[in-house]
């Protein structure tokens, strides 16, 4: 592999994981394993789940154990060495300001009257995350519109991500400290370990996505993704003028079909198209 190195982010629910509706393309995840033997590629799970989840995730779907993980929407980061996961301190440091020494529970207190709002399970949420299971048909730009001046009464800097359990039919909503989500966290692991935004790439499906699908880092959207996250993700990334940094998976490498894995593959050739003779090598050839 000649190039520079490379900072490949990826989701996991629907991304990486074949866990939604569509079929995945038998050979995807083994050539995605192949992929990130290199010592040039430094994997990251960028992931909602927790940290307990995501190694469920390792052992249940067989996938690599990463190099570091951002778990919880972008409010922990890990580096994993060795069996060993560590917490990033100087992350939970950098956050931490903008809840002003509040608590999640402080959080709902202000909150627990919207009927819409149904607290997840305690071990969704943490000490920068508070997290709520919204029905699919809520206003949440209604409901945005109260949460917002109460969040600011409270001293508290938040951001909303919206998203969507597909396979659970239920809308979710994730409150964290402004500084936080998965694209500041991708931004602060590459200034902490030096990548440029050439030498990383995000692939991603769903709407607590959307951030980094549309800001200026090169991103790939799999081909699996809902309709309308695809429709939102064009549309946001036109609108800020990143369209050139958003890869559409489609099917087109390897007669794979673009889900999941295949779409993460399908999306590191078009960015770093030096991989392609590479990742096609039959297995023995690797080094």
């Amino acid at each position: 592999m000649s190039g520079p190195r490379l900072l490949l982010c990826t989701d996991l629910d629907r991304t990486l994981l074949p866990n939604g509706p569509q079929p995945e393309s038998p050979q995807a995840r083994t050539l995605f394993s192949r992929l990130i033997t290199h010592e040039r590629v430094t994997l990251v799970y960028v992931t909602g789940r927790h940290q307990q989840l995501v190694e469920e995730a390792i052992r249940s779907w067989w996938i690599p154990v990463p190099d570091f993980v951002i778990t919880d929407v972008g409010t922990r980061i890990l580096h994993v060495e060795n069996g060993c996961w560590q917490e990033q301190e100087a992350w939970e440091r950098h956050i931490q300001a903008d809840w002003d020494g509040k608590t999640p529970q402080d959080l709902h207190e202000a909150l627990k009257d919207l009927g819409d709002l149904r607290l997840q399970e305690a071990e969704k949420q943490n000490r920068y995350k508070l997290s709520y299971y919204v029905p699919l048909e809520a206003d949440s730009g209604k409901l945005e519109a109260v949460m917002r001046p109460r969040l600011t009464e409270a001293g508290i800097k938040a951001t909303l991500v919206w998203s969507i359990d597909e396979p659970a039919a239920t809308g979710l909503l994730d409150i964290l400290p402004a500084a936080a989500g998965k694209l500041e966290a991708i931004h602060f692991l590459m200034q902490q370990r030096g990548y440029r935004l050439d030498e990383t790439l995000f692939a991603g499906d769903s709407g607590n996505d959307l951030e980094v699908l549309c800001s200026d880092l090169p991103a790939v959207l799999v081909a699996n993704a809902m309709p309308e996250v695809r429709e939102k993700t064009l549309a946001a990334a036109e609108k800020a003028g990143t369209l050139d940094a958003l890869y559409l998976a489609a099917g087109s490498f390897m007669d794979m079909n673009g889900n999941y894995a295949a779409g993460i593959i399908e999306g590191v050739i078009h960015y770093r198209p030096e991989l392609k003779n590479w990742l096609k090598q039959t297995p023995q050839e690797f080094p």
